[in-house]
């Protein structure tokens, strides 16, 4: 089987690739800079393909799927820059990777018979109330520009395809690139103590935990919309941060405030992202492990002296 990976140069879609490279499965990486350009050091994944690919162009796009010929695409290209998305100059972009990204690739998977998988979010959801949200659930309201674009997203492919993968993700660490981790830990090597928000809920989500889930996926024909985060429950960014500093070993003081009390961001964040994952144990995909658990296994990986 050959896979196209789109966005290897971000977390997910490198993990992924390395995913794919574990298992003998031949895959292709993508993304828009014209040579690979994820890891700081430049490395790519071992025997990597990688094909240059602006999914905003739909010519190209067909083009790539035409040329390379793949069985199945995993799309994790995306604009996620959230607060970036609301400026009015980049809206018109945020719109096209988002939402017409998968709509080229949609189309082009379906006219040559290539099954296809989107990254989504949370974000598509309004972020209120206290329940986890079902994958079939359709009260969307998105309360910002990348959320709106990313349920765009989601109708394209649904729309052009009769068959396919969607699978919602939240609040994502890994090793290539910057997150909500490496973000804490740097900021407590020079800020004994940190304000954190513990009235925004949800689950924690490893992308090497991730991507192993992804392709189990993407090897059946168990089509549908899912949520995947890991598992151990839902908590706040306030929980999160404590547990990385405990794990980590240092003894930064952690101040839990309300959104509010923190300060307004350019967008609106989802008080309640709470997903429910039955229905992947309901098609016979095994659960993510507990967050605290992929939480030890990723800061044992980090080099914390290079950090600053």
């Amino acid at each position: 089987m050959k896979i196209l990976v789109t966005g290897v140069n971000g977390q997910l879609g490198h993990d992924v690739m390395n995913e794919l490279a574990l298992r003998g499965i031949d895959g292709i990486g993508s993304d828009i800079t014209g040579a690979y350009a994820g890891m700081s050091d430049g490395t790519p994944v071992t025997g990597m393909m990688y094909v240059p690919l602006d999914i905003t162009n739909r010519e190209s796009v067909e083009c790539v799927i035409r040329e390379t010929g793949p069985d199945a695409v995993i799309h994790c290209a995306a604009w996620t820059s959230v607060d970036a998305a609301e400026e009015t100059e980049n809206r018109d972009k945020v719109y096209a990777v988002n939402a017409l990204g998968p709509k080229y690739l949609a189309g082009a998977c379906a006219e040559n018979g290539v099954k296809m998988m989107l990254i989504s979010t949370d974000y598509v959801f309004d972020g209120q109330g206290t329940e986890p949200r079902e994958p079939d659930d359709e009260a969307y309201c998105p309360l910002n520009v990348y959320g709106q674009t990313k349920l765009a997203g989601e109708k394209a492919v649904r729309e052009c395809l009769r068959e396919f993968f969607i699978v919602r993700i939240a609040w994502v660490f890994g090793q290539n690139g910057n997150n909500f981790v490496k973000t804490m830990l740097k900021a407590g090597k020079t800020h004994h103590v940190l304000r954190v928000v513990d009235d925004q809920i949800g689950t924690p989500t490893y992308t090497a935990d991730l991507a192993r889930l992804l392709v189990d996926m993407i090897l059946t024909d168990r089509y549908g919309i899912y949520h995947a985060t890991n598992e151990g429950g839902f908590i706040s960014w306030y929980d999160f941060a404590r547990e990385i500093f405990r794990i980590a070993g240092t003894d930064n003081e952690i101040i839990p405030v309300t959104t509010a009390e923190y300060g307004a961001a350019k967008a609106r964040r989802p008080f309640n992202s709470r997903l429910s994952k039955r229905k992947l144990a309901e098609n016979g995909f095994k659960p993510l492990p507990d967050w605290r658990d992929a939480l030890r296994r990723y800061i044992a990986s980090l080099d914390l002296s290079a950090m600053n």
